[in-house]
């Protein structure tokens, strides 16, 4: 089989690198790709959002798959592209169309759907610049932190949490009236704020069965604690202390069923992964946020736990046989470190060599933003790997990520040193009392 995976982030590399192990692949092409998915397949440079493009490759390397790993071409629509192609309509896509997309391409969309179909999730009011009243007044119902979400896409930077209620409202105006994200903030989303845990879920489904993948914590924010702006990522561990049997269970039959269903109810076909980001409050499970692919750099702890064939699940998601295949994992715990540019998540540079990769061991290293340039591997971006590695239990697999990180360097580099201590100290907790 060949297939095309569209991306070229740590996700795609994950994804390439799963990809390449099965005995079903023959040619594998990452469009762009990175450092990393170079060393699993062909990168092919062209614009992706180009969706004639898209096809005279896929016509031209007799692609058989295209799995779309960001959201963006999603909900650009590029699967109705695919399917509305009479040249290319054997073409399996792994994906979600347009209408499905909105999930994640419209937070006041996603919000409706969960409301519509009884998915708990924080309490909502959705604002345009010609209510901006109301949304004040909104605000001034509810208790700091204050939430704020551009409903469209915009790069992850969409959200706000504000702990005071006039820069709230300053940001909301901000937001309506400025366009301080574009069209992504023609509506804003104001949404409680629920205290707890976070953790992400992972589904694939063939929109009427579904088999769910090892779940995962993430860290957001650049500074140690959780402090500083949000980032794409510094890190993720899996499996989760807290997300125990009977809560995985109120997660299947609360917020995954009711979702699956959902989509059934209101005609939208589904083909693809659903990332369902949670909040565990006092050990109930509440929607954050829906997206309509795989996260990152979730990918990179859950994929390397997942034992089961990637192209025989997708190929089951295709075939709507996902209720026939069993999905397995490993038992270890996976810990990943995201090494990250000086700078970032603001103004960074790039360009600088990075040294040492060949110096670490027992380990899996996800490239994001770097290059290949001259026999180097170069920064081209402000994540720019992940440090991944296995073990039986959490602290060892940490301390194997942060040895080999300590391995690598490049000019400004900067990494978290505090990943997962807080489910350490869960843990520890837990086993006391």
């Amino acid at each position: 089989m060949n297939i095309l995976l569209i991306g070229s982030g740590g996700r795609e590399h994950a994804l390439a690198w799963k990809l390449k192990q099965s005995s079903k692949l023959n040619t594998l092409f990452i469009a762009p790709g990175n450092a990393g998915t170079a060393s699993c397949g062909t990168n092919l440079y062209f614009d992706v959002s180009d969706f004639g493009k898209v096809k005279s490759c896929i016509l031209d390397k007799n692609i058989n798959m295209l799995v779309v790993g960001p959201e963006a071409p999603l909900v650009e629509g590029i699967r109705d592209f695919i399917e509305g192609d009479a040249e290319l309509k054997n073409v399996m896509v792994i994906g979600p169309g347009k209408a499905g997309a909105q999930l994640e391409g419209s937070k006041d969309f996603s919000k409706a759907f969960m409301q519509k179909h009884n998915i708990p999730t924080a309490a909502y009011q959705s604002f345009t610049k010609n209510n901006l009243e109301q949304g004040y007044a909104f605000l001034e119902t509810l208790s700091a932190p204050y939430v704020l979400k551009a409903d469209g896409l915009a790069a992850g930077k969409g959200v706000l949490i504000l702990e005071d209620l006039q820069e709230a409202k300053d940001a909301l105006k901000e937001m309506l009236v400025n366009e301080q994200f574009g069209a992504a903030s023609n509506t804003v989303v104001i949404e409680e704020f629920l205290k707890g845990e976070e953790v992400s879920v992972f589904v694939l489904t063939d929109g009427e069965n579904y088999v769910v993948l090892p779940e995962a914590h993430d860290y957001k924010r650049i500074g140690e604690n959780d402090t500083g702006p949000n980032t794409g990522g510094m890190g993720a561990i899996s499996p989760v202390p807290f997300a125990n049997d009977l809560f995985m269970q109120k997660v299947t039959d609360q917020i995954i069923e009711p979702t699956i269903s959902g989509l059934q109810k209101d005609g939208i076909p589904y083909c693809g992964f659903i990332f369902i980001g949670l909040m565990n409050v006092d050990g109930n499970p509440f929607v954050i946020e829906y997206n309509v692919r795989m996260g990152d750099p979730e990918t990179e702890v859950v994929i390397p736990r997942l034992k089961t064939d990637l192209i025989d699940l997708f190929e089951a998601a295709h075939n709507k046989t996902l209720n026939k295949i069993s999905i397995e994992f490993d038992t270890r715990t996976c810990a990943a470190v995201m090494l990250v540019s000086g700078g970032y998540p603001a103004s960074y540079e790039k360009g600088f060599e990075i040294s040492g990769i060949e110096n670490t061991s027992d380990c899996n290293l996800f490239y994001a933003g770097a290059k290949n340039e001259n026999g180097k591997v170069i920064t081209n971006g402000g994540r720019v790997l992940a440090v991944s590695a296995m073990a039986n239990e959490l602290e060892d697999a940490l301390q194997k990520a942060y040895n080999n990180a300590e391995k690598i360097s490049f000019e400004k580099m900067n990494y978290r040193i505090d990943i997962g201590k807080d489910l350490l100290q869960h843990r520890t907790a837990k086993l006391s009392g």
